[in-house]
C-alpha cells in the first residue's frame, strides 16, 4: 500500500512539472527580443536581439546585426553567449550572467547582467516582441 502511494505521488509530481514552461530543450522561443535598461528614471533602448533556433544576432542598435552566433542554455535557463553581444561585450564590458524566464504571462524574456569596465553592474531586460 505504501509503495502504491509513493508511486502515485511521484507520477503526480512528474505530470505537474510537465505543464509549466521549462528549459529542457535548451532554446528560447524564436523571435525578436527588445532590450532595454532602466537608468536615471528613464527606459533606454539597447536594441533587438534576434533568436532563431540555437543562433542569435544583435543587438541591432543601429541597423541589421552583421552575423549570427551560437548560444547555449542550460536546464536552469542560464544562457551562455558564444560570440560578441554588441555593447554588452565591448569597451571593457563583459557579461556576468544571463537568465531566461519562460513562464511570464507577458511572454518569454531574459535578463542580461553586464559588468562594466569600472566594476559596476548593469541589468537589462530583453522581452519578446
Amino acid at each position: 500500500m505504501a509503495s502504491r502511494f509513493i508511486l502515485s505521488f511521484l507520477l503526480l509530481l512528474t505530470t505537474a512539472g510537465g505543464a509549466r514552461a521549462d528549459f529542457t530543450d535548451g532554446k528560447l522561443p524564436d523571435g525578436a527580443y527588445h532590450c532595454e535598461v532602466y537608468l536615471l528614471g528613464l527606459f533606454l533602448d539597447l536594441g533587438v536581439i534576434t533568436i532563431k533556433g540555437s543562433l542569435y544576432s544583435g543587438p541591432d542598435t543601429f541597423g541589421a546585426a552583421p552575423q549570427a552566433y551560437n548560444y547555449q542554455m542550460n536546464a536552469n535557463g542560464e544562457i551562455a553567449w558564444l560570440g560578441p553581444l554588441g555593447g554588452y561585450t565591448s569597451g571593457g564590458n563583459s557579461i556576468s550572467m544571463t537568465q531566461a524566464t519562460l513562464d511570464d504571462p507577458s511572454g518569454p524574456s531574459f535578463d542580461i547582467i553586464m559588468k562594466q569596465q569600472n566594476g559596476a553592474f548593469t541589468a537589462s531586460t530583453c522581452t519578446k516582441k
